[in-house]
């Protein structure tokens, strides 16, 4: 009896003090959700969108369901102004009436287009020339062989390289004008950069606890994601690109632009052999030894652009990338079944798991 006494008084202790503190519980988890009401998104697919998906997936508290419908419609409108100021597939847009001026003409531009392509000069310096805006004629003669299923000659290639470069622009404070009518870039490789940090910008303006923006595979995201942790970017395998389930790596971080470029998405077929859609501005060549380039910056636009120079220049680019400015890039280099993986040191502090073939630059 006197075992049992000793037993059932514990028992009823420990009842009650669980009692007590799933009160206690119970009571912070309601004060918490009074003060601080958890986190909801919604993912948002705009179609139609710069030749590309779209997804905005802005983060509001729960009470903030009208924040985050406003911020998702606002951040789409920002992107489609971008695309209709600076795509050269519409007539109508800046770019296009710029690339149509004739010589010693000036055409007014707004002051997004103007900072981009101010941003896609300064680029052109930094990448030793690897990012080239003004390469659309080559481009379009490549286009134009493509469908004659043939390859550029190297006569056609240099005559195209000579009718446009930067030296035959000129930027004003609010146009531009080209000395030569033959002139004209293509923005492809930075605009989405841009409109993906101009569609973020919005979801911050509009009072968003966190957010996510992805345009074709340039994405850049901020603050809380729903479920907690950092935000968890994958990096698409070059050598399986019908599979989008197939990762070669998957990079977690708190915020920041992520920009892959890789021979595997955009191509032209001639003669059954694919050609990548980046070109090496030094040669007009199509460049097909790195499949696969991957970039974090603190904005999507440089992400961007540095993406598609790498590609170019190979692991010897990683050198050129300014020292801290918080860029950090891995490439792929090589085939299925033979490639190798080119990081910088500050990679794989990025990385959920570092890939088992990378090669930290300096030591390759």
């Amino acid at each position: 009896m006197t075992n049992q006494r000793h037993n059932a008084a514990p028992l009823g202790y420990v009842l009650a003090l669980v009692i007590i503190l799933m009160m206690v519980a119970a009571g912070l988890s309601l004060v918490f959700l009074k003060d601080e009401p958890l986190a909801v998104s919604r993912k948002y697919e705009p179609a139609g969108v710069m030749g590309t998906q779209c997804k905005i997936v802005p983060v509001v508290r729960a009470n903030q369901q009208d924040v985050m419908e406003e911020a998702a419609r606002e951040a789409e409108a920002v992107v489609r102004r971008v695309e209709l100021l600076m795509s050269r597939h519409i007539e109508a847009s800046e770019i296009s009436r710029f690339n149509a001026a004739r010589a010693g003409e000036s055409v007014e531009l707004s002051k997004e287009t103007l900072t981009v392509l101010r941003a896609a000069r300064d680029a052109h310096g930094q990448t030793a020339g690897a990012f080239d805006v003004t390469i659309r004629p080559i481009i379009e003669l490549w286009k134009r062989c493509a469908s004659d299923e043939r390859v550029p000659t190297a006569q056609e290639l240099a005559a195209a390289r000579q009718r446009s470069y930067w030296d035959l622009i000129r930027l004003e404070d609010h146009s531009a004008g080209k000395l030569s009518d033959t002139a004209s870039v293509d923005l492809g490789g930075i605009a989405k950069g841009y409109a993906v940090d101009m569609a973020l910008a919005v979801l911050r303006e509009k009072g968003c606890v966190g957010g996510l923006v992805d345009i074709g595979g340039d994405i850049a995201c901020f603050g809380e994601r729903v479920g907690g942790g950092k935000w968890r970017i994958p990096v698409q395998d070059p050598f399986q690109p019908q599979r989008q389930d197939a990762w070669i790596a998957e990079l977690r971080i708190d915020e920041g632009a992520v920009c892959t470029s890789g021979n595997y998405a955009r191509y032209t077929v001639i003669g059954g052999k694919r050609y990548s859609h980046i070109i090496d501005p030094h040669t007009g060549w199509p460049v097909d030894a790195v499949p696969s380039v991957t970039v974090y910056a603190h904005a999507a636009m440089t992400a961007d652009f540095w993406a598609t120079a790498l590609s170019v220049l190979g692991p010897a680019g990683l050198k050129l990338l300014p020292e801290d400015a918080g860029i950090e890039a891995m490439m792929i280099v090589g085939v299925q079944g033979d490639y190798t993986i080119h990081k910088t040191d500050g990679f794989d502090a990025l990385l959920a798991e570092t890939p088992a073939t990378a090669t930290a630059e300096g030591d390759s």
